[in-house]
């Protein structure tokens, strides 16, 4: 069996590029990634220096906070779930490895959406399983729908679902939701949900999918609503049917996540006050986005129901996202990711920006961009 290729993560290049532009003195705004750009909440870094002097720290897995996030769901989502169905990972990364690697043999076939995050199709193709890519556009939402899973045929071994969405931010109604877990259990697709966006929504607020499906496994971090990115901190949550492959994989491939950490993280489940606090920041960020695009000539943008992305078509301009992106972070220092990250066929016409940052970040970034779309407008014949 031959190493399957993988394709480039084109928003870490451009970030690369941002990062030496900002040590050679550009004020670089940074809307490529998903990351919030407020550090852990107050509370959870004093923690963390407490342990710091008292505790020599070592390979551990906490209790607690399993205990703790196993409460989350039943108070939030009305879900009875054990706390040794909770795998503690290093972030949502290793958490999707986990999943796939617990479900799923070399060449079973699992589709997910396109557009979609870049890694989920690479991880896949790492682990010699077969991406099955479901187009979905405007009239979609670009979301999945059960129609268009009930119309592969055959029938994939694996589905997965994130909701909100990366990079739209679009979030599955709860019907829809409910159709495609009834399409997946009449076919016997197993489902792997993407939770790493939930808390942070502007409509209604995301359905978690163990409310439709406890057999599905969820994937879920610190590093989005919690903000703390860099303290790479997630979990995986299995039916226990699954616990012992999960919890087997997750020693033998990666230990445990930082002791540190998993301290900072029980703290942060009390925040809230402070993490609401982003929330507002990023619907602010939000709207003042969707107000002023329309100006530049950015009208199609997927509907940003929750995360902290606009998805913007920009077809009208390029054929060549990652040059357009590349070219507009040298003339304005304002770093975006390429829509051909999360789609390999529409992709060319798509770019994606964060608004995690702070909003003087945001309106700092709008009075650059609007006189250079106004040039690429005047450029394009």
């Amino acid at each position: 069996m031959t190493v399957p290729p993988i394709d480039p993560f084109h928003a870490i290049g451009i970030s690369t590029i941002a990062h030496r532009m900002a040590a050679e003195g550009r004020d670089i705004i940074h809307m490529e990634f998903g990351q919030p750009s407020t550090g852990a909440p107050r509370e959870a870094i004093a923690a963390a220096h407490r342990v710091l002097d008292s505790d020599a720290m070592g390979y551990w897995e906490s209790m607690p906070l399993k205990a703790r996030i196993a409460r989350h769901y039943r108070d939030s989502y009305g879900v009875d779930i054990q706390p040794d169905q909770i795998i503690l990972t290093c972030g949502a990364s290793p958490a999707f490895v986990l999943a796939l690697g617990c479900c799923f043999a070399p060449g079973a076939r699992v589709a997910l959406a396109r557009p979609g995050y870049v890694a989920y199709r690479n991880a896949l193709r790492a682990l010699h399983l077969q991406p099955v890519e479901i187009a979905c556009g405007p009239d979609e939402r670009f979301q999945l729908t059960a129609a268009a899973v009930a119309a592969l045929d055959p029938a994939p071994d694996g589905l997965i679902v994130a909701s909100p969405a990366n990079p739209t931010g679009t979030i599955l109604p709860a019907e829809e939701m409910q159709a495609i877990v009834r399409v997946c259990r009449a076919r016997g697709i197993r489902i792997v949900s993407d939770e790493i966006y939930h808390g942070l929504s502007y409509i209604d607020p995301a359905r978690c999918i163990l409310q439709d499906d406890p057999d599905a496994l969820v994937v879920n971090s610190f590093s989005k609503y919690f903000s703390m990115a860099g303290w790479r901190l997630g979990w995986l949550v299995v039916p226990p049917a699954l616990i012992d492959a999960a919890r087997a994989r997750m020693g033998n491939l990666f230990l445990t996540p930082p002791s540190l950490s998993q301290h900072a993280g029980l703290v942060a489940f009390d925040c809230r006050d402070e993490l609401e606090g982003h929330v507002r920041t990023y619907r602010h960020n939000r709207d003042l986005m969707l107000d002023r695009l329309p100006a530049m000539g950015l009208h199609r943008i997927a509907p940003p129901d929750g995360a902290f992305y606009i998805y913007a078509d920009i077809g009208h301009l390029t054929d060549d996202s990652l040059a357009f992106c590349t070219r507009m972070l040298a003339d304005t220092g304002i770093a975006t990711a390429p829509g051909l990250d999360f789609d390999p066929v529409e992709g060319h016409r798509f770019m994606r920006f964060s608004f995690a940052v702070s909003t003087d970040r945001v309106e700092d970034a709008l009075a650059r961009m609007a006189p250079w779309f106004d040039a690429a407008h005047a450029r394009r014949p």
